[in-house]
């Protein structure tokens, strides 16, 4: 406790805090105080929690660190697994709850921040299932959780750039190299273009290439989305496997139902959920009201001295000696009646007191549930978050199923107790039916027995005055008991104050030689860092060149590959053209005739006589038709000529037939005739 203690002190003496506080004074603070440590400390990791305590009440103080607790997911030490315990300790601010919480915050404040700040966006809003059933607010609801989805992914990738690891030294370098490769790289290039530009296949060649590399690159494409159906196949088959086994597990558990045992169970539940309502919940709500008035009435009254400590304690005394001397009276003038009805009044106490248990008992398994369905629910959040589930495998599989047996054998015990005292409810509710009848009905005798002899009415006054009485000897003893616990608490306060003392002494004299020690150490740690950081700036440097050499080494064989692929490619076609060239001259020196025809000189020469001939015989034809071109032209123009005179004289005999049958006398038809006609 002293570690943590000191872990606490130092912390809150720190940035931002900046607090002065040493052992001694954090120890002796007041509860409202420490509240008010713990409220800053909060409003460190989420900022809405910065208030002051002293005017704010206490129920929603406490209504505000439960929630803030409960978001940040803090698990109280086993020494506090009590939750009403807990609960209690946070409102008074005892400082064995306060001080575990503020060390578990200390230590991760910026993780806790970052809780925070998400549980902001992450935390669903609780909506009743009659308000889901409106199909405006189930799209809406949707809306919501489909834009939290969307900011689980953005942060996501946002925390993926943060912890990336790049720095800007680091990119300006990465930059520079990735400069000078690219400069290697369009040199590289250009070479390349002057060698394959005097190749003759370098178009189709390039092309190949290209279609090569794309081809590639599909592939790489293909296989990775091959993998990823794959894993997605995996994951399916076990969520397949997953919903299969809950099936089972849910035929199993509905095999023997029937609709009236499942009737009669709700009805268990709703009658134990009205006594919790009606009678459980009340109770405690007014016994928190009490003890709420009487704190504030005790805080309201100005401070005691010893004289008031002792007319308090004499009071006290004359008040019990009076009480006694009552019950002495009572028992005096008790009659039969009064003993059986003790006795019955008893059976109903013993039995109201086992239904208060048994409520507190089902209050308790309804918090543990809430808090484990809470704790399900994360864990299904943390692996929705991951990129796949966790598949567990050999002995960590044989834990968790020994740990679900474990677990199994537990809650069967438990619904077994849940069993008996459900049943046991049932009986003492039939107890205290049948009690309740049998008081009406001794009332009832009672009544008459009182009017019979004239006195009605006399056991309602007395059950008045014993309520009184008791009432009044259970505050003297609450206040009895307020006032001893006041005085021991003083006592301890001091008595902590000074076992304090006495335990610090010598712990402050063995820290004086160790902060020593650490600054001696903290001076070494530095120079052994800056040894450290001049010799990793070294290698850093030895390596950048090495990488550097390497680099220039792989480029240079990439280039004489490149040059020999070339150089062979040409040696081939060196080779294919020499090949024909000996074949060209086998066929040349060859002596037979058929041999030679296939040979390409005289293939040509053949050609080429032809080729002449052809041409000869055309420059005869030209010289024919320029001698003769004269004389052709004037008989062509005669035959034109005389074309046109016949078709004037057919023209002309067409004309008079017409002008003979006309009826509006005769007509003249006139031809154009051109002037170069020719008249025979």
């Amino acid at each position: 406790m002293s570690e943590s203690l000191k872990f606490i002190v130092s912390e809150l003496n720190k940035a931002p805090f900046q607090k002065s506080y040493n052992l001694i004074s954090f120890d002796s603070l007041e509860p409202l105080q420490r509240l008010q440590v713990l409220t800053d400390v909060l409003a460190e990791v989420d900022p809405k929690q910065k208030v002051d305590v002293r005017e704010e009440a206490a129920d929603q103080t406490a209504i505000r660190i439960f929630g803030i607790l409960r978001i940040l997911k803090y698990k109280p030490p086993a020494e506090n697994s009590n939750w009403a315990a807990f609960r209690q300790g946070i409102v008074q601010g005892d400082k064995a709850v306060i001080h575990p919480i503020l060390e578990w915050l200390l230590k991760s404040i910026p993780d806790l921040r970052k809780r925070a700040y998400l549980a902001r966006y992450l935390v669903k809003i609780d909506i009743p299932p009659d308000f889901i059933a409106d199909e405006q607010i189930s799209e809406l609801f949707l809306q919501y959780e489909s834009l939290m989805g969307e900011f689980k992914e953005i942060h996501k990738q946002s925390e993926m750039l943060k912890t990336s690891g790049f720095n800007t030294s680091d990119i300006k370098k990465d930059i520079a190299s990735m400069e000078d490769e690219k400069e290697q790289l369009a040199k590289r290039v250009e070479r390349l273009k002057r060698k394959v530009s005097t190749s003759p296949n370098s178009g189709p060649m390039l092309v190949i290439a290209r279609n090569l590399r794309v081809e590639r690159d599909r592939e790489e494409r293909l296989v990775k989305q091959k993998n990823e159906q794959k894993n997605l196949i995996v994951q399916m088959e076990q969520r397949i496997q997953r919903m299969q086994q809950q099936i089972k597990d849910t035929k199993q558990a509905s095999i023997g139902t029937t609709p009236q045992g499942l009737i009669q169970r709700l009805e268990e539940e709703t009658k134990v959920n009205g006594y919790m309502v009606r009678e459980q919940m009340p109770r405690e709500i007014a016994t928190l009201k009490k003890g709420t008035q009487k704190l504030q009435k005790i805080v309201a009254e100005p401070a005691m001295g010893q004289s008031d400590l002792d007319d308090i304690n004499s009071q006290i005394h004359k008040m019990n000696a009076e009480v006694n001397q009552l019950i002495e009276k009572r028992m005096m003038s008790n009659d039969p009646i009064d003993d059986k009805l003790s006795l019955f009044r008893q059976q109903a106490a013993i039995i109201a007191h086992k239904k208060e248990v048994a409520a507190e008992a089902l209050r308790e398994v309804r918090e543990e549930l809430q808090i484990q369905e809470a704790e399900a629910s994360g864990k299904r959040s943390q692996a929705r978050q991951g990129d796949g589930e966790e598949v567990l495998k050999g002995e960590e599989f044989k834990r968790y199923v020994s740990k679900l047996r474990s677990t199994n054998t537990i809650y069967k015990k438990k619904r077994q107790e849940i069993a008996e005292l459900r049943a046991e409810a049932g009986v003492l509710s039939r107890s205290e039916e049948i009690l309740k009848g049998r008081d009406d009905t001794i009332n009832q005798r009672l009544g008459k027995l009182e009017a019979r002899q004239g006195v009605s009415g006399y056991r309602e006054t007395q059950e008045a005055l014993e309520n009184v009485s008791a009432m009044k000897s259970e505050m003297d003893m609450m206040k009895g008991r307020t006032l001893e616990d006041i005085s021991y608490l003083v006592q301890q306060l001091t008595k902590k104050i000074a076992d304090k003392k006495s335990a610090l002494a010598p712990i402050i004299k063995e820290l004086r030689p160790l902060r020593q020690r650490a600054q001696e150490l903290s001076t070494e740690y530095e120079a052994k860092k800056g040894a450290y950081d001049t010799m990793a700036a070294g290698l850093e440097s030895n390596r950048s060149k090495l990488d550097q050499e390497v680099r220039a080494y792989r480029e240079e064989i990439s280039a004489e590959e490149s040059r020999f692929h070339y150089l062979k490619s040409i040696m081939e076609l060196n080779i294919v053209q020499q090949q024909r060239i000996n074949n060209e001259m086998k066929a040349y020196v060859s002596s037979d005739p058929q041999e030679k025809k296939r040979a390409y000189r005289e293939q040509y020469t053949r050609k080429i006589q032809e080729q002449e001939n052809l041409g000869k015989g055309l420059r005869e034809k030209q010289k024919f038709v320029r001698e003769n071109q004269s004389s052709n032209l004037g008989q062509m123009r005669m035959w034109r000529d005389l074309h046109r005179l016949m078709e004037v004289k057919l023209h002309g005999g067409q004309g008079q037939g017409q002008s003979h049958r006309g009826h509006d006398g005769p007509k003249t038809v006139t031809f154009d005739v051109p002037d170069d006609r020719l008249v025979l």
